[in-house]
């Protein structure tokens, strides 16, 4: 076969007759094939093409360079093959075959096999330690020693490490020594993330904390300029920021270090002996359509009826939510008062109306599954001392993030570092939060502390805090036992941070977890990173507007070179971002915080500023649920601060380029590190305007998706087989055998399943599309709006995965997501904004179209024999 067929001189030379026949194509199009023509001839004539490694490229080339066309081909597809072949020099393409787990594949593949080897070496040596028993044996070892031996040889072991990492982060280096330490670190950090299990991880976070304390040590021992003021009092700003984040860095290493992911412990008592439950459902101002399901899920859960009381608690008073509570018997709940919010609410039940044995407590909007009793309860009967167990709080709804950057189910939510993550190593150290819902109280616990703290407008919190003091224990089940809302919109959203935030801080004034009585260290510690978590409003603010320091008035924040900070800053931040993307990738993905602390930031800064020094100020604000977005339009309101933002960044990419041309050269280097930080930050608050971009919402039911056998039953009797792949309050999608097996607007009977029980319900078809059909629920009773939630809201299993479906992190990826998302924030401000600003970004985006055009692609993984 000859190769120059491949290398598509036919296709140039096609091509050079098809633009010279069209007149206006003439210029361009003409240049760039015969500069096709001569790049393919030089590689032919300099390069071994016919050689079977170079065959095997060519053969692969459509996979291997798909941006690049050979019917279209552009004056710089040289440059473009360049780097495309320089990315997959560095970034390989995982390969997917059954033989090879996991290893690194493309067309260079043979130039590599040393790293697959290596690779494979690493990650089977903790198998072959446990095989070897290496641990075993090192731990009786060990246990022959005496406790004061072993005492002795811990203080050793302890004080030696000590002081190999203050000498390695105190130390001073000159700048070739600093980058040969800060290189040796960052090649034994990719060695050992290629490693599974938790020394590893620990690993990381030692090289991490390691360039991290001496990143923070030389920024206070050497960057402060004192002969400035100006200079002085910007550098203070951004080292305190610095300060704190280094903080929250080493709390949340230490929080979520050890996860303890507890399991469900079943009930050790026989059935006529379990105890009482009082499941409250407190609300003020929903709907009752968003009550509505969460009652009927909580009169199926699966508890000795006599002994489950349902308590519908409603602070709004309304005479339709008492015929409601009537109609299916639960207990209504209301009050003269309304003093205290939620947590007045459900004192007030529980002083008057409540007696069961415990509490759980569910928001109006969150639907249980009819397992959950049966999960939670076994903890408390075996320990005495158990007052308190959440589960996590999940919503079958996109919140704001997610429904308007399009991110649903694609990228893990705002909330899911937290459930996932950091409340599973809070169970670690046995400080596990209280959320207001989705948990179970022990009753006596809860009276012995006064009931739900009133204090703050994050009771949830503050309850859980008074329980630890008190010496009770508390547990978390990391299983999704209930679903509900997210908030319908980014204003709403933002106002339920604030009250969160508030909150947070005024407990950290009003009952500071590091002082008082009855916390362990451990304790005191998790609660102080929850707490110093919501100031974090101002150091982003200061992280945003710190590069415009020196831009602006050449005032030097960090007094030092620019190759010294790039080789500071750079080993800091990429050890940071490769050990977080270890241990929270699979919750939260790499860079995403950086949009969500920005969305907040200028909205959190002033009440938890204002909370620190006047912690009473402050009312408790109930989050909407429910609602619509009639149409898609921009936030102007919430917008505004991020505008202000962007154009002081503007100002300060101006002022760079005035100062590259007119400033002293020496300062070039410097005025680059600048631009790049600008520029980054620019990315993040074109990501938070992207936000903004309220995306339409007119479902008043959303959709679940779901893969559960189901049957159609027509009138004539015939039985129609389905899968049911969605189902909201409303309606269902279904998955037909057969093609147009319904009719629009048929009336038909769904048939589900709960159990060993069948429930048929009347509906009615809206619309057929091939095998698909979208089938609306018609006429439902009250029992069988009841038996509906139940086969679906609530079953047990409905959530338990909804987790695991999440694509790994990937930070490089990650990255090139924000950048995309922070570009279409600038494109969708320019969409509505005045026509001047449409026609700039046009020429922009012109501009950046063609730039992206020479980035180089993703290649897919393929099949190897």
């Amino acid at each position: 076969m000859n190769p120059l067929r491949w290398l598509l001189i036919p296709q140039v030379c096609q091509a050079l007759q098809r633009r010279y026949s069209g007149a206006r194509q003439h210029d361009a199009s003409v240049i760039a094939s015969v500069l096709q023509l001569l790049w393919c001839t030089l590689g032919w004539a300099f390069l071994r093409f016919e050689t079977p490694a170079w065959q095997h490229v060519i053969q692969d080339r459509r996979r291997l360079y798909p941006h690049i066309s050979p019917e279209r081909p552009r004056p710089l597809d040289i440059l473009r093959y360049l780097l495309q072949s320089f990315w997959l020099l560095l970034f390989l393409p995982l390969d997917s075959s059954v033989r090879s787990e996991r290893l690194r594949l493309n067309a260079f593949q043979p130039l590599f096999r040393w790293r697959q080897r290596l690779y494979q070496w690493l990650g089977q040596l903790p198998e072959r330690m446990d095989a070897q028993g290496v641990s075993q044996r090192a731990e009786k070892r060990l246990r022959r020693l005496s406790p004061t031996l072993r005492r002795v040889l811990f203080i050793i072991v302890a004080m030696g490490t000590t002081l190999l990492a203050l000498l390695c982060i105190s130390q001073p280096f000159g700048l070739m020594t600093q980058f040969i330490f800060v290189l040796l670190l960052w090649g034994l950090a990719m060695l050992v993330r290629r490693v599974p299990g938790r020394l590893s991880t620990i690993m990381l976070i030692v090289l991490s904390l390691t360039v991290s304390c001496r990143y923070l040590w030389w920024r206070y021992t050497s960057t402060l300029n004192g002969d400035d003021p100006l200079s002085l009092s910007f550098g203070v700003l951004l080292i305190a920021a610095e300060t704190y984040s280094w903080t929250v860095l080493v709390l949340g290493y230490f929080q979520t270090l050890w996860p303890l992911n507890r399991q469900p412990m079943t009930m050790p008592i026989p059935v006529d002996q379990w105890p009482s439950v009082d499941l409250l459902v407190p609300t003020f101002n929903e709907p009752l359509s968003v009550v509505k399901p969460t009652i009927y899920a909580a009169l199926g859960i699966d508890w000795p009826k006599e002994k489950l009381n349902i308590y519908l608690l409603d602070d709004g008073t309304r005479d339709d939510f008492g015929e409601f509570a009537a109609s299916v018997g639960v207990h209504y709940v209301v009050r003269p008062t309304h003093e205290h919010a939620k947590a007045g609410n459900i004192n007030h039940a529980l002083q008057t109306r409540c007696q069961g044995d415990y509490v759980a407590i569910f928001d109006c909007d969150h639907v249980p599954t009819r397992s959950f009793l049966q999960m939670t309860m076994g903890w408390f009967i075996k320990e005495e001392k158990m007052a308190m167990l959440q589960t996590p709080h999940h919503f079958f709804s996109p919140d704001p993030f997610e429904r308007n950057l399009g991110r649903f189910r694609r990228t893990p939510n705002e909330g899911s570092l937290f459930y996932g993550l950091v409340q599973d190593g809070n169970d670690t150290w046995d400080a596990t939060f209280f959320c207001g819902s989705c948990a179970v109280l022990r009753r006596s616990a809860l009276d012995e502390i006064g009931g739900i703290a009133v204090e703050t407008v994050t009771e949830d919190a503050h309850t859980s805090l008074r329980l630890h003091r008190r010496g009770y224990k508390s547990a978390y089940i990391r299983i999704p036992q209930a679903a509900g809302l997210a908030t319908e919109n980014l204003s709403a959203h933002i106002s339920q941070r604030i009250r969160w935030a508030r909150g947070m801080v005024q407990i950290f004034r009003l009952d500071n977890p590091l002082f008082g009585k009855g916390l362990k260290l451990v304790q005191r510690l998790c609660y102080a990173n929850a707490m110093l978590h919501f100031l974090a409003g101002i150091p982003r603010l200061i992280f945003l507007l710190a590069p415009l320091a020196f831009l602006l008035f050449h005032a030097y924040i960090i007094y030092a070179p620019a190759l010294a900070i790039a080789l500071y800053v750079l080993p800091h931040m990429l050890h940071t971002s490769m050990t977080n993307s270890r241990i929270q990738g699979r919750w939260r993905h790499s860079f995403w915080s950086e949009v969500y602390e920005t969305v907040l930031a200028w909205y959190i800064a002033r009440p938890t500023t204002v909370a620190l020094f006047n912690p009473h100020k402050g009312n408790f604000n109930v989050t909407a649920k429910g609602g619509l977005v009639a149409e898609q339009h921009l936030d102007w309101v919430i917008t505004r601060p991020y505008m202000c933002l962007v154009l002081i960044n503007l100002a300060g990419i101006g002022m760079a380029f005035w100062r590259m041309a007119n400033g002293p050269t020496t300062e070039i280097l410097t005025v680059w590190v600048s631009l790049i930080w600008v520029i980054y930050n620019m990315v993040i608050l074109g990501g938070a305007v992207a936000v903004s971009v309220e995306a339409r919402q007119i479902r008043e039911a959303h959709r679940v998706e779901i893969a559960m056998p189901a049957a159609i039953a027509r009138k004539d009797g015939h039985m129609v087989p389905c899968t049911l792949r969605d189902y909201s309050d409303g309606g269902v999608g279904v998955e037909l055998r057969e093609a147009d097996a319904l009719v629009e607007d048929e009336a038909v009977h769904l048939l589900l399943r709960r159990g060993q029980q069948e429930f048929s319900f009347p509906c009615q078809v809206q619309r057929v599309f091939g095998r698909r059909a979208g089938i609306r629920l018609h006429q439902l009773s009250t029992e069988q709006h009841i038996e509906f939630i139940q086969c679906t809201f609530a079953r047990a299993d409905t959530w338990a995965l909804w987790q695991d479906g999440f694509p790994e992190d990937k930070p490089v990826q990650s990255l090139a997501d924000i950048m995309v998302l922070g570009f279409k924030g600038y494109l969708r401000l320019a969409e509505y904004g005045p026509p001047q600003l449409r026609q700039l970004f046009t020429l922009l985006t012109g501009l950046l179209s063609w730039l992206a055009s020479l980035l180089p692609k993703s290649v897919s993984a393929r099949q190897q024999a």
